[in-house]
């Protein structure tokens, strides 16, 4: 029993925090500490992220579907970038190339020197920064349609520095779609698109590659798919929730939640009141 109420705990906590820009990495590695649970691991993050991935898939189902016809039309018409659908979809791929190289380049040490608490509540903090810069000083007029593969290039750089956990994928991307001059709603939605490949490639190559750890027992499988289930549940409720909030506010609450966070779990560390 208590192991089904840990995996609700992380899908929440994963739903939640995946598409705000808090990090749910950070969340997933930080919360478990103060019920005294150890890490759970950078594997079982990425297979439960999948649920959040799929969350995705179903409130974007008609720009998906619009995305896929789009292209076939344009294979048969040998027109590619005149439709706005193939065009967002090229974008998608072209934005996903960074962070495919540098997650394959860098995994051995995400997994392990990066999931260090102390680097995480600093890059929480630090980040923030860089997240208020975005928010403060551009100008936000730029619609998707606009986005140029110079933007999706950069856009998929700022995803990369996600890699990092406590920086937040969502609020990295955001950012780097601010520099760009996106507008908010345009920000997070291509931030939610570009998520999809990342987190699926991710999510199947953890899966694969960590399937003798991951599925160790039947009652440990069982938690996996119990948290990705109620990660896809809460997720779903997250998206709509985050675009919506978008439509009349800034993201500086988010912002000043992760400055707070990220110097309470400094002080709780210093102070050994969580470990490490």
């Amino acid at each position: 029993m208590q192991e089904i109420i840990k995996a609700v705990v992380l899908g929440i906590i994963q739903g939640l925090s995946e598409f705000l820009p808090i990090s749910s990495t950070a969340h997933l590695r930080i919360i478990p500490s103060f019920f005294g649970w150890k890490d759970i691991g950078a594997a079982y993050t990425a297979v439960i992220q999948i649920g959040t991935m799929i969350a995705i898939i179903i409130y974007f189902w008609k720009d998906l579907n619009n995305m896929f016809f789009s292209f076939i039309s344009s294979i048969k018409e040998k027109s590619y970038m005149s439709k706005p659908d193939t065009r967002l979809l090229f974008m998608v791929c072209i934005g996903t190339i960074p962070i495919l190289i540098f997650g394959y380049l860098f995994k051995d040490v995400i997994r392990t020197e990066l999931r260090n608490i102390y680097i995480i509540a600093v890059d929480m903090v630090l980040f923030s920064f860089v997240i208020l810069a975005g928010e403060k000083y551009t100008k936000k007029t730029a619609s998707i349609e606009k986005l140029s593969i110079k933007d999706s290039i950069i856009i998929g750089f700022f995803q990369s520095v996600a890699l990092i956990p406590g920086t937040s994928r969502s609020g990295s991307t955001m950012t780097g779609a601010f520099l760009r001059n996106m507008d908010r709603e345009s920000a997070a939605r291509y931030s939610f698109l570009l998520s999809i490949p990342a987190v699926l490639v991710s999510g199947l190559y953890e899966l694969y590659s960590e399937r003798t750890s991951l599925f160790t027992s039947a009652a440990h499988i069982e938690s996996l798919i119990i948290a990705t289930i109620v990660s896809g549940i809460v997720g779903y409720i997250s998206i709509w929730f985050f675009l919506a909030y978008l439509k009349k506010h800034t993201l500086m609450i988010f912002i000043v939640y992760r400055i707070l966070f990220g110097l309470l779990i400094i002080i709780l560390l210093i102070t050994n009141v969580i470990a490490n």
